[in-house]
């Protein structure tokens, strides 16, 4: 069973893996993480459900929020986000 881990990795840096999430989780989580953080955090998103990236991209756009880096790791994705 997937789980979601929300974890506050800094002063301003905080992580969220969301591997084994498939649609619409992933963004979901990922949305809910952002709004509890302040303007100016960073969020490593980590995931694998390649599908959810374009949807997370579109969402950060539309709330402001900055894509900073888009790397992957193995079979997973990561996105720094900056929070808007």
């Amino acid at each position: 069973m997937a789980e979601m881990k929300f974890t506050k990795t800094g002063d301003d840096a905080y992580e969220l893996d969301v591997c084994g999430f498939v649609c619409p989780h992933p963004q979901l989580y990922c949305k809910k993480s952002l709004e509890k953080m302040e303007e100016g955090d960073t969020l490593k998103l980590i995931f694998d459900n390649a599908s959810s990236g374009e949807t997370i991209l579109q969402m950060c756009e539309q709330a402001g929020h900055e894509i900073l880096e888009q790397t992957k790791e193995g079979g997973k994705l990561v996105y720094m986000i900056e929070k808007g």
